[in-house]
């Protein structure tokens, strides 16, 4: 079995990257037709009060994302993770 050519490699790439360019336009498309999940009052409400709590003055939301992966989780796994414990150093 001989080697591929370089001409054999780069005709390979080309026609990858058109592939994975129709695939991007593919998904930009689909996901240009998904809708946009509407975040409830209730809840902007309850996100409103805790940033009052919290700074203590009443404090106007901008704009909330809504999201639904395990963001929180994620961020506090990591927190937990990456700790560096540095013995002696004072």
């Amino acid at each position: 079995m001989s080697d591929p050519t370089i001409a054999d490699l780069l005709a390979s790439v080309n026609a990858l990257t058109a592939r994975v360019e129709s695939l991007e336009a593919e998904l930009a498309a689909v996901r240009a037709d998904m809708p946009r999940p509407e975040v409830p009052e209730e809840v902007v409400i309850a996100i409103s009060a805790a940033v009052a709590a919290f700074l203590g003055h009443r404090a106007r939301l901008k704009q909330v994302h809504y999201r639904t992966s395990q963001t929180w989780a994620q961020q506090g796994r990591d927190a937990v993770q990456r700790r560096n414990v540095i013995h002696g150093v004072r």
